[in-house]
């Protein structure tokens, strides 16, 4: 059984920025730097670890204006993918952010991963920007007041 848990260590964190970087960096060729940003401390940071305290899944929310939070950095382990982890993080920041008394969340979206994000209930707003020349991204949204 996985269990999600909001970071509040630097190990934690740490193990986090290691997954992130091995899923949304390192198959780039980008420096690890750019698997984080300056929101880390006032952002939710959402997490599974296996057994050895690494990091196999995470994402993070963070409040945007408008009572709009953004799910950013999303990463589940290749070994780990298609078992369920990503859903189990959404709707853990989800229900953070209903917490949070935000209106709507928004996500850039992976052209890969729009529609696991449509399974979660997110729908596309517009296509978006493209990630180091190679990467389509979408703009999509759902709204969590309900």
């Amino acid at each position: 059984m996985f269990i999600v848990k909001e970071s509040k260590t630097n190990s934690e964190l740490d193990a986090i920025l290691k997954l992130r970087y091995a899923i949304l960096r390192q198959p780039w060729n980008q420096p690890a730097a750019t698997a984080t940003d300056e929101l880390e401390g006032t952002s939710i940071n959402a997490f599974i670890s296996d057994d050895n305290e690494n990091a196999i899944a995470c994402g993070r929310l963070q409040e945007n204006e408008n009572k709009i939070g953004q799910i950013r950095f999303m990463a589940v382990d290749n070994s780990y993918q298609g078992k369920g982890l990503g859903k189990l993080i959404v709707e853990f920041l989800e229900k953070r952010g209903k917490g949070l008394n935000l209106n709507s969340i928004e996500l850039q979206a992976r052209e890969n991963a729009v529609k696991f994000y449509e399974s979660c209930g997110y729908k596309i707003k517009e296509k978006s920007f493209l990630l180091w020349g190679q990467i389509q991204h979408y703009l999509m949204e759902k709204d969590i007041r309900n």
